[in-house]
């Protein structure tokens, strides 16, 4: 189960945030975490989780930790394998800012040019996450494994495990809904996606 954090304080202040800069969830992040924890809690739905991840982001800890009581009793495993795209020099900047320092001269979203300097392509962040998503199947063989991390993984587990083009894989990413819920299985040795984009948590009760 791949879980995207909550709305956190940089995507409400519109800016760029990575290792250095990510301030957590902002007060509608904690709200919406809250309804996933509170529908988790009435569904039981991840009550079997055997193995729980998070980003290192505190965005993605700071989601993990406000649905934990409905999430089994396993503590998380911090790794940065599942952290979203690495921004470079952008981190830190007001989106207006970084589209007029680094513009893009060749189209949408090419994921082999490295539009800021220290960052990831979208070719390389769909490589390190697919292989961390890939080696799920051999290291929890059987098992219930719950990933709260970004949009980027969440984009990039269609690449790696729906053997979707990478430029769709981007696509996918800017669709993906804050505390929605995607499901991959694996099953007669292919992945098989169960479900994608479930935020039902979200929509306003009758």
């Amino acid at each position: 189960m791949l879980i995207r954090h909550g709305e956190s304080q940089a995507q409400a202040d519109g800016m760029v945030s990575g290792h250095d800069t990510c301030t957590g969830l902002s007060d509608l992040g904690r709200q919406q975490a809250a309804m996933l924890r509170d529908r988790l809690l009435a569904t039981g739905e991840l009550s079997d989780a055997e193995v729980v991840y998070t980003s290192i982001l505190q965005r993605a800890i700071e989601t993990g930790e406000i649905i934990a009581p409905a999430v089994a009793e396993v503590s998380p495993q911090p790794e940065c394998d599942w952290c979203e795209m690495h921004a470079g020099e952008a981190e830190g900047l007001s989106y207006p800012e970084y589209r007029e320092r680094y513009p893009r001269h060749d189209g949408p979203d090419d994921p082999f040019r490295r539009r800021t300097p220290g960052a990831e392509t979208w070719a390389e962040f769909s490589v390190r996450a697919g292989t961390r998503l890939r080696r799920i199947a051999d290291e929890h063989a059987g098992q219930h494994v719950v990933v709260v991390g970004h949009g980027g993984i969440v984009g990039a587990s269609f690449v790696a495990l729906g053997d979707l083009p990478i430029g769709s894989g981007t696509v996918i990413t800017g669709e993906v809904v804050n505390t929605s819920l995607t499901e991959w299985r694996w099953a007669s040795g292919r992945w098989r996606l169960v479900r994608f984009n479930d935020a039902a948590h979200l929509l306003p009760r009758p």
